[in-house]
């Protein structure tokens, strides 16, 4: 158990600090932050990149725990409350942190520009549309600008349109990103999942427990899944896809359209913030047991063999 103990703290942590480098990196990279104002940008990206690392860090810290685990063959249930435990306390503890760290003076007060001229309006969520150029900067949105659509020539306005307005084509621009669609939409659903631990955190140390503790409880409940197949590495990539579902399920069900049909259902009679975390806490203890269904059942099959 303490070896168990030792491997995930240190896959935890060493997950954490990688993938939150690697996210600050990337934010820092990104085309439209090198138009804005850089005062105060290296400390919000660092909590933003954090508190995505850390939404990645708890569901990979679990998954290579609990295979850990099945390699040292440490009992079911002593492994999934060790794993349970450490995850809810590391994610408690670096969340705090970075709250407390989000809300310090100095740098939670600090004025930050909208932008200089040239600034670049965009979707980060969806790359392929529409972008403006507002050469003139946000101080003047209604004067020269550019306005790129994909696959089409560029329009040059030399102010807004409907007013009297300069129109000139330019060149295409061409939108196109090398970054397969299953990456991007994993990095939507982690910084999904890291939003919303960061508002049942604000909403308070009670609610944030609940929600944490019942995904981690769900997550681990899938114990069973990384034994389905003699082969190692089939049982790494069933894991992956089980916990891939997971956090799309948590995204779907955490949307507002879902919500809404969750508000309409209990008509107020039980808080519309405890419905997800039962609902996680439902089919965690439906997976939990068909784990001792099934372990029972072989049980009797090997003493029925003897």
């Amino acid at each position: 158990m303490a070896r168990l103990v030792l491997f995930f703290t240190i896959g935890f942590v060493v997950l954490f600090f990688a993938m939150a480098g690697m996210r600050f990196l990337a934010l820092r990279l990104e085309w439209i932050r090198a138009l804005s104002d850089q005062h105060g940008t290296s400390q919000t990206d660092l909590i933003a990149a954090a508190r995505w690392a850390l939404s990645f860090a708890l569901h990979g810290g679990i998954l290579i725990g609990l295979i850990y685990a099945i390699r040292l063959k440490v009992l079911t249930f002593a492994a999934v409350f060790c794993i349970g435990l450490l995850s809810l306390g590391f994610t408690l503890g670096i969340s705090q942190g970075l709250e407390n760290l989000s809300n310090v003076p100095g740098a939670a007060n600090q004025a930050r520009s909208l932008g200089e001229p040239g600034l670049i309006l965009a979707n980060p969520i969806r790359p392929y549309g529409t972008s403006i150029v507002l050469l003139q900067g946000p101080n003047e949105p209604a004067r020269a600008r550019v306005v790129a659509v994909p696959g089409s020539p560029m329009v040059f306005q030399e102010e807004f349109a409907g007013l009297d307005s300069s129109l000139v084509n330019l060149p295409p621009a061409l939108f196109n990103t090398d970054t397969p669609w299953f990456l991007q939409s994993l990095a939507i659903d982690l910084r999904l999942n890291a939003e919303n631990l960061h508002n049942r955190l604000r909403e308070g140390i009670p609610s944030f427990l609940l929600y944490a503790g019942s995904l981690i409880f769900l997550l681990t409940s899938l114990m069973f899944v990384l034994r389905l197949s003699v082969w190692p590495l089939a049982n790494l990539f069933l894991g992956i896809l089980a916990f891939r579902g997971v956090l799309a399920l948590e995204t779907f069900f955490n949307s507002q359209e879902i919500q809404d049909v969750f508000a309409s259902f209990l008509q107020g009679r039980v808080p519309i913030s405890l419905a997800v975390p039962f609902i996680f806490i439902g089919i965690g203890l439906l997976a939990h047991l068909y784990s001792s269904l099934a372990y029972l059942a072989r049980r009797q099959n090997r003493h029925a063999a003897v």
